[in-house]
């Protein structure tokens, strides 16, 4: 009982309450108190994880793909010789976005091997690369480094080149998005649309025109390895910049070469081949409307605009692939034809008379109406008024044909003699005048008055040497009505009809010379007018613009009076070539003005010379110009059309 007693009144050993996380250690002294147990470890590296996961899931949920920026969808307007090589691409960023079936494939494995071997393989992301951020943070540097392709065309796309931890993380989550979204391909083509190259290039199509003057279709392994180089920093890399850039890219070059044998996207045998560096163009930026290529961008955006209804503000925009009627090897011709005479007979320092002298000249196709040539003064970018496509001058006896034309078109004869009284016409004579008819027997057109002119017997002489006083007198009798009609029929504009005056049929309207080449294509075109065009074709986001059909032709004289007007032109013109056809401003002009218009074969050239000084509205007088035997300057047009038409064997005008 006591035993019994006494045992119910000990107390057994009281336990500590266990603890949910054992740190400190118990049970340890020292040091080894305080170092975790392999299970505290474990489950400290889980709780991590599963933290970083329930943030990553957070931040993924709540990262969209945004929308694209502005800048990676804008784009250059890019303008294309007739033959189909880029002739400038303008815009305030140089961009052409092309298909990945348009880049040269190995140009493609140049920036794969260059940038990110494993593209095709991978998620699109490098967690390598966003811990790299994370540290350079920490330690005050840049955070670039390490991005896959995929990440770098978001970055372009989507993002903002700021280099921040931010950034980097949305970088990293949007672009698992994008992979998950779009194909490798379409990636790949974005990444290659939206990549700065340098020298003013956004995208490998502009840098192709930029640092070799060709499309990406056409690099060769060489070329494209330059390129992908360009990627690591053009300020470093391009061979035009600072000093010891050409020795960095000849080496990163050589690597990338290097670098597609090693990942399998070259053999060795190709590698062999490119062991000569391809040197870039020397030119800094891809694009300049300087020379003659701004005039030419002037003419088919004033097509555009009348044509398609395109707005200034639309070209702004960017985007537009324009195709041109231009021959880059005629611009260049006539552009050299003008600087050989202007700079061998014109000398603003010896003569007062040859300062503020200017040209103007275009070619147009009498077939079809196309503009394939034009000079438009001395450099767009320092004389900014396009003297091809620019009224204000007027035409003077280049006019006359059109005259002469109102003329046949009624019934007289180019034989007809200048002042013969009772000159006879028939009410209806289409299709029964040739060079050798005589006048109809019925109907009267009227006496052209005055004293015959011994010097000018027909009107065919009196057209190309001098005779104004009979033209003004046959303007008279046709009717002035009549001759403004003709004209403006053949191709001229009505807007640039000078008034009815008695002066009017020698030349006081100032049509453009490309509608003078064009008016003048009618007659080597037996009377079919083709207006001029100078666009063929538009290209916006891939598809081809409506609207741009070739211009129709019409009937504005009858075949055999534009042939009558062709022989009479063509035997004035033999004084310049051979077989050509041309009107010009005859010596007893008092107009400011010197005109030459000829057409030889399938072209028609107007070459005009005036003096305008910059601020004031009227022209400059003539007299004096080049010298006293010059002819009030006649004599310059017709020397210019010679030297820009001499390259071609002339042929007949006359069909």
């Amino acid at each position: 009982m006591g035993t019994h007693s006494r045992a119910q009144g000990t107390k057994a050993p009281r336990r500590g309450r266990r603890r949910l996380v054992d740190y400190p250690r118990s049970g340890r002294s020292g040091p080894r108190r305080w170092l975790p147990s392999w299970r505290q470890w474990l489950g400290s590296f889980a709780l991590l994880c599963t933290a970083l996961g329930t943030l990553f899931g957070c931040v993924y949920a709540s990262v969209d793909i945004p929308d694209e920026n502005a800048a990676a969808r804008r784009e250059a307007n890019v303008y294309y010789w007739a033959d189909g090589t880029q002739m400038v691409s303008t815009g305030e960023v140089d961009r052409q976005n092309v298909g990945l079936d348009q880049i040269a494939p190995s140009a493609v494995h140049a920036v794969i091997a260059a940038e990110n071997a494993s593209f095709y393989r991978d998620s699109g992301v490098s967690p390598k690369g966003l811990l790299r951020a994370g540290v350079n943070m920490v330690r005050g540097q840049e955070t670039q480094g390490g991005s896959t392709i995929t990440q770098q065309y978001v970055k372009n796309t989507y993002l903002s080149q700021d280099q921040t931890v931010t950034r980097k993380v949305k970088e990293f989550v949007i672009a698992l998005k994008v992979d998950r979204k779009k194909s490798k391909d379409e990636i790949l083509e974005g990444y290659l649309n939206t990549s700065w190259f340098g020298r003013g290039a956004n995208g490998i199509e502009a840098a192709a025109h930029a640092y070799y003057g060709i499309p990406a279709r056409k690099l060769d392994p060489s070329q494209g390895a330059f390129l992908a180089a360009m990627l690591k920093g053009a300020e470093l890399y391009d061979p035009s910049g600072g000093r010891g850039n050409r020795e960095r890219a000849r080496g990163r070059w050589a690597w990338i070469l290097d670098r597609q044998v090693q990942v399998g996207l070259m053999t060795e045998k190709e590698r062999a081949k490119y062991r000569t560096f391809p040197e870039p163009r020397k030119q800094s930026r891809s694009t300049s409307l300087g020379g003659q290529t701004g005039y030419l961008v002037d003419v088919a955006n004033r097509y555009l605009r009348q044509h398609l209804g395109l707005t200034d503000k639309d070209l702004s925009a960017g985007g537009y692939r324009i195709h041109t009627t231009f021959e880059r090897t005629k611009v260049r011709r006539l552009e050299r034809a003008v600087r050989q005479v202007v700079g061998r007979d014109i000398d603003p320092r010896k003569r007062a008379a040859d300062k503020d002298v200017q040209v103007g000249a275009a070619s147009v196709r009498p077939s079809d109406g196309a503009v394939l040539a034009l000079y438009g003064g001395p450099d767009a970018t320092l004389h900014f008024t396009n003297n091809a496509d620019t009224s204000g001058v007027p035409a003077g006896s280049a006019f006359k044909p059109f005259v002469l034309a109102a003329a046949l078109q009624h019934g007289v004869s180019s034989r007809t003699p200048a002042a013969d009284a009772g000159v006879r016409v028939s009410r209806d004579l289409r299709g029964t005048i040739t060079a050798d008819s005589a006048y109809a027997p019925d109907g009267t057109l009227g006496t052209l008055s005055g004293a015959r002119d011994p010097d000018h017997p027909t009107l065919g002489q009196a057209l190309t040497s001098g005779g104004n006083a009979t033209y003004v007198r046959l303007g008279k009798e046709v009717g002035r009505e009549k001759v403004r009609d003709t004209a403006v029929g053949t191709g001229l504009l009505r807007g640039s009809m000078a008034r009815l005056e008695p002066t009017f049929s020698i030349g006081t309207s100032t049509p453009s010379a490309i509608r003078m080449a064009t008016a003048y294509g009618t007659f080597a075109g037996d009377g079919v007018r083709h207006d001029p065009y100078s666009v063929t074709k538009v290209v916006k986001n891939g598809a081809e613009l409506e609207g741009l059909d070739e211009p129709v032709s019409r009937r504005a004289l009858d075949p055999q009076v534009a042939r009558e007007v062709t022989r009479a032109l063509r035997a004035g013109g033999k004084r310049v070539a051979p077989g050509v056809a041309a009107g010009r401003t005859g010596d007893q002009d008092r107009l400011r003005s010197a005109w030459f218009v000829g057409f030889d074969g399938d072209m028609s050239t107007a070459v005009t010379m005036f003096r305008v000084r910059s601020g004031e509205p009227q022209l400059l007088p003539m007299s004096g110009v080049g010298g006293p035997k010059s002819g009030r300057g006649s004599v310059f047009p017709p020397r210019i059309w010679k030297a820009y038409a001499r390259p071609e064997p002339a042929r007949t005008a006359a069909r």
